[in-house]
């Protein structure tokens, strides 16, 4: 018997990407529902073959179902997941809105996954930011092998990162940027077009944004709060797919050749590396699938124990959707999703 899932935020992006992996998996499910907020009541989303029409949340009875998928607001999440984790299922939610509370695990499957023993205690989930996703991914198998002691990352996040909005403005800036001039920004602070823009999420009092200070949090949480990690993360103009330079410092030694075998093994990682004019992976390529992908694997000779990465990844797959299926797949495989007999 398959289980009951609901999908919350099932118009938006993510929304419809958790459908589609669904679907991809073959995610043992008997019924699905999509939710949404009142205004998109109606509106059809496909599921396979299967058209459905999104349902008001407000009417909507969370008991019937043994799992939530939710990509909502933080807003949202905080009113509503306690709500939906109190009728009984599991609530997995791609919001910022739980990850930092220590009665939640925030979970990236191959990194942590025995964390997903405490989903019980709130019956929430949290799913990390998309690019602290990818990052770890790639970490925690060189970490395992030779402890890290710093990183130092600059992301390049593709416009999805912001949403239907994000990409509709890259989309009208750079169509009319030959004819009338570009279009002003509405969701982004500064044309987004022919541009790049270091400035993701809002500023903080140590001048950093609250989309870098996520990254290393998440980072501690999930895999070594002893990890020194800054980051500066700058929005491009791509469409899908989040890349990120990274620069590792390690306790222990770890060549390049050492590094890219222990990478090859690792899970939901594909290495990409060749000393040739196309030999790396760039977010075009990484868009529809779901492996995070390393390149330019190269020492650092300007420190002690030092290592190069560029790691690629499609944001609303490993970044979001596909994280939050891959920790339903891991409930389902660890006998702690509870099913609701079909009426």
């Amino acid at each position: 018997m398959g289980y009951r899932v609901a999908v919350v935020g099932a118009t938006g992006n993510v929304g419809r990407e958790i459908f589609s992996i669904l679907e991809e998996v073959k995610f043992p499910v008997d019924k699905i529902h999509a939710i949404a907020s009142r205004k998109s009541i109606g509106v059809d989303v496909a599921f396979g073959e299967h058209i459905l029409k999104c349902q008001d949340i407000e009417q909507f009875d969370f008991s019937s179902v043994d799992l939530v998928l939710m990509s909502v607001s933080g807003a949202f999440s905080r009113e509503w997941a306690p709500k939906m984790g109190a009728a009984g299922p599991i609530v997995i939610d791609n919001s910022s809105a739980w990850r930092m509370d220590p009665d939640v695990p925030l979970i990236v499957p191959e990194v942590n996954p025995d964390d997903v023993s405490y989903a019980r205690k709130k019956n929430i989930i949290a799913n990390p930011n998309c690019s602290t996703a990818q990052l770890v991914v790639a970490l925690k198998p060189l970490h395992d092998r030779a402890r890290i002691k710093r990183v130092v990352v600059a992301t390049y996040q593709s416009v999805s990162g912001a949403g239907k909005e994000g990409m509709d403005e890259l989309f009208d800036q750079t169509k009319n940027v030959f004819v009338l001039g570009a279009t002003p920004p509405k969701t982004f602070p500064k044309q987004i077009a022919f541009n790049v823009i270091p400035f993701i999420g809002t500023f903080q009092d140590d001048g950093y944004t609250d989309e870098e200070q996520k990254m290393w949090r998440e980072t501690h949480k999930i895999l070594d709060p002893s990890i020194k990690l800054t980051v500066t993360c700058v929005r491009v103009p791509v469409m899908v797919g989040h890349s990120e330079a990274v620069n590792i410092e390690f306790h222990a030694p770890l060549d390049e050749d050492e590094a890219r075998d222990i990478l090859r093994e690792a899970p939901g990682i594909s290495v990409i590396d060749k000393h040739e004019p196309t030999g790396y992976m760039t977010p075009k390529e990484a868009q529809g699938e779901f492996p995070v992908f390393v390149s330019r694997i190269r020492n650092d000779p300007t420190i002690e124990n030092g290592l190069n990465l560029w790691v690629v990844a499609d944001n609303l797959r490993k970044g979001a959707a596909l994280n939050a299926v891959q920790i339903a797949e891991l409930l389902h495989e660890r006998g702690l999703l509870r099913q609701k007999a079909l009426a």
